[in-house]
């Protein structure tokens, strides 16, 4: 059985980075991945700006009195030159004239007619102005490739004219939900039924990661019978199947998604019971599995292949166990897909809120929260319990055998 970082070495290894494409400015670049250093075209400010509304001025040997001689608004471009006993008036975001190094702000003066009393306050050059060149200078690095494009980011690049932007594609991510067991989010579940949990879960985590939500979010619900008649393919066919439930071959199902997507989570089917039948139906398609199982809880019956260049990820039904799964291996998938530097996960040493002591077979990842510094593990009941996942912002690891820290000891943990 593989090991964690073993495991997660051959699903990056068969991972390919998308080639980039150019996205017009706009807010559909949130969290795509910069593919391409972008470079200032001019310096930032582009000149020598007044941060304050009041006078503009030399900050030395200027006499009590003024003469303000212009009035400069954002936007404008001054007109004369400041000189000994003179100033301008100068508004928040306007270019500062020659001869002046420094703003007093309105308030601080008095002003009778076209004479500003400055009193016997010393200005110091530089106040109140933001020099040019102060956020970036023409031809530096603003963003390097790698950036995960955010909200302050789309505005560095509209500053420096980015209309059209180098980004990497998201990925074309479909999610299969199997299970007799299963129905729609908005059915009220019968004798040994349960809700469709995986199907929403994994496809928000997979939008949250930078999968493609408008054709990535397909959630089918399948029977496991693989010989059921093909009555699904037309419905499945449409675009968003959504939470219609579809009863068909399993097969044909994975085999239409298969030739339409980047990356295939599966959820369900994949250990060694009588009706966990995805490793036998994926082998029929043609789908290479590279390892199956993996020495870590919960999480042990996953699965992963590649189908041409595709990414397929068997993952467990317990929905906890899918989550830490997703964690670990499909999010660095996604991650590389999109020309990220970093994959991760990245394990950060922080100190325990609380005494632990626990016996685990495997190296396990239990849901955590960070408060002031410190990591309090939170009650959990093992991979059935989705609740305690959704209160987590960490995952705390520990490793095999017996752990026993006490409150105050540093433990791993992944930052969700």
């Amino acid at each position: 059985m593989l090991e964690v970082a073993d495991a997660l070495a051959i699903v990056l290894e068969r991972t390919k980075t998308f080639q980039p494409e150019a996205v017009p400015l706009s807010p559909a670049l949130l969290n795509r991945t910069l593919a391409v250093d972008a470079h200032a075209d001019r310096d930032s400010p582009p000149f020598d700006k007044s941060l304050r509304d009041g006078y503009a001025l030399r900050s030395g040997n200027y006499g009590t009195e003024l003469i303000v001689i212009e009035e400069i608004a954002a936007g404008q471009v001054p007109t004369k030159a400041v000189g000994r006993g003179e100033c301008s008036r100068i508004f928040t975001g306007a270019p500062l004239p020659d001869g002046a190094d420094a703003v007093v702000m309105q308030e601080d003066v008095q002003l009778e007619g076209d004479v500003v009393r400055i009193g016997d306050q010393r200005l110091k050059p530089g106040q109140w102005v933001y020099p040019r060149g102060s956020e970036m200078k023409a031809g530096e690095v603003v963003l390097p490739a790698g950036t995960r494009l955010n909200s302050a980011a789309i505005g560095v690049l509209a500053t420096i004219g980015g209309a059209d932007v180098p980004v990497f594609p998201w990925p074309k991510l479909s999610v299969v939900a199997t299970g007799d067991e299963l129905v729609p989010v908005d059915a009220e579940p019968g004798p040994g039924q349960i809700r469709n949990s995986n199907g929403s879960m994994l496809a928000s985590l997979a939008c949250n990661a930078g999968a493609d939500a408008a054709r990535g979010d397909l959630l089918v619900l399948l029977d496991d019978d693989m010989e059921a008649p093909p009555q699904f393919l037309e419905a499945h066919l449409r675009a968003h199947a959504g939470n219609t439930r579809l009863s068909g071959p399993l097969i044909d199902v994975l085999g239409a998604v298969l030739a339409q997507s980047d990356v295939v989570l599966l959820a369900g089917g994949v250990s060694a019971g009588k009706f966990d039948l995805v490793p036998g139906v994926l082998e029929r398609l043609g789908v290479r599995a590279h390892f199956h199982k993996v020495r870590m809880k919960p999480g042990k019956p996953l699965l992963f292949g590649t189908f041409n260049a595709t990414l397929v990820f068997g993952l467990p039904g317990n929905p906890a166990s899918a989550f830490v799964c997703f964690e670990l291996f499909v999010r660095p998938a996604l991650r590389k897909m999109a020309g990220e530097a970093e994959t991760g996960p990245r394990l950060v040493p922080m100190p325990l809120a609380e005494a632990i002591a626990e016996s685990n077979d495997r190296p396990t990842y239990r849901p955590a929260k960070l408060e002031g510094g410190a990591v309090p593990p939170l009650p959990w009941s093992g991979a059935r319990d989705l609740r305690a996942m959704a209160l987590a912002d960490a995952l705390l690891v520990l490793p095999a055998g017996e752990s026993r820290l006490d409150r105050g000891m540093n433990a791993n943990v992944i930052v969700l």
